[in-house]
């Protein structure tokens, strides 16, 4: 998609936005006016998810965010208690040992964006990039909670090295085929994976915190106006209507995804089986409780492509992830 030819009314979603932003019209009081939207509308911080360095680009259709989920059966097994709202990382870290037991592991690592730096971000309360979009990769923080994130393979052995940098959904796969009892992954695959094929006993929880409150990234997708649009106005109405309770209603009530609507989101809930309800409703409302809008720099894609492959040395051992961190941002925090 370039930024040069786009649809009055274009898709993007949260990650993607920073690379298209000279695309995309700023939106205005006005311009929400016009669409019979307003950002109250819509859920405690999801209008972050199409901000950039404090700028608005469009509003959000659906939200997001980053989850544990475990294996119910293996902790059961492994006498540990279940994750719940509240946990700590000693919670995590105890979790993953008693369960790291009879070929099984406690944990699997992530090698996606969100999958890898959710815990980092969560233990360190700090993001690697700035508001205003400055990478700051090396932030001893961040660095720090990075370093614990990979020792979960090297130094505490919870978790399994990862075999290969094509093995993208490496943590997830492992979950789902009951060969680790943990992994972080979004709310988007909430449902497959408490109805999962493997047959196991499937939980969920917010990430964990440290000592605090736990930090945990808004993600999702929405809709903007392109700059080479020639009837705003227009443009702005087919948006309100896109954005509207009864097209929120129905994504929700389909269970399709999370909508960003405040409104609607209760039908969301509705829209699950019933045994699986209540554990859903309390766990999505824990985790959006203490939500950030992700933060990027303008080449945050390319930050991910080259750190991405690296990991797959960095959990082998073979050189560490402050190494790794320092290089992107020698390459990339210009």
């Amino acid at each position: 998609m370039a930024s040069g030819n786009m649809a009055c009314v274009t898709g993007m979603n949260s990650g993607m936005l920073s690379g298209y932003t000279s695309g995309f019209q700023k939106l205005t009081a006005d311009d929400l006016k016009t669409a019979g939207l307003k950002e109250g509308d819509f859920a405690s911080g999801t209008t972050e998810i199409l901000k950039n360095k404090g700028d608005l680009y469009g509003l959000p259709f659906d939200t997001a965010t980053m989850l544990v989920y475990y294996n119910a059966d293996q902790l059961k097994a492994a006498g540990a208690a279940d994750p719940k709202p509240g946990w700590t990382f000693d919670d995590f870290e105890k979790t993953a040992k008693a369960a790291t037991r009879d070929g099984k592991q406690g944990f699997a690592v992530g090698m996606g964006d969100f999958q890898w730096q959710a815990l980092p971000i969560a233990k360190a309360g700090v993001q690697p990039a700035t508001q205003d979009g400055k990478l700051q990769l090396t932030d001893k923080k961040f660095q720090d909670a990075a370093t614990w994130y990979t020792g979960l393979v090297t130094d505490q052995k919870v978790a399994l090295p990862v075999a290969s940098a094509s093995e993208g959904g490496w943590g997830e796969d492992q979950y789902s085929n009951g060969n680790a009892a943990m992994a972080v992954d979004g709310t988007w695959n909430a449902v497959s994976y408490l109805k999962n094929q493997a047959g196991f006993t499937a939980g969920m929880a917010p990430l964990p915190g440290e000592g605090k409150d736990s930090l945990s990234l808004i993600l999702g997708s929405g809709y903007g106006i392109s700059k080479t649009c020639k009837n705003k106005d227009a443009a702005l109405k087919v948006l309100g209507s896109l954005l509207s309770k009864d097209s929120q209603d129905y994504i929700a009530s389909s269970g399709r995804s999370y909508p960003a609507r405040t409104e609607s989101q209760p039908l969301y809930f509705e829209s699950i089986d019933a045994k699986y309800r209540a554990q859903v409703e309390e766990v999505f409302k824990a985790a959006f409780a203490n939500v950030q809008g992700q933060y990027v720099t303008d080449n945050w894609s390319k930050v991910g492509t080259f750190i991405q492959p690296q990991l797959v040395s960095v959990y082998n051992g073979q050189t560490s992830m402050a190494e790794v961190l320092k290089s992107a941002q020698q390459q990339f925090g210009k």
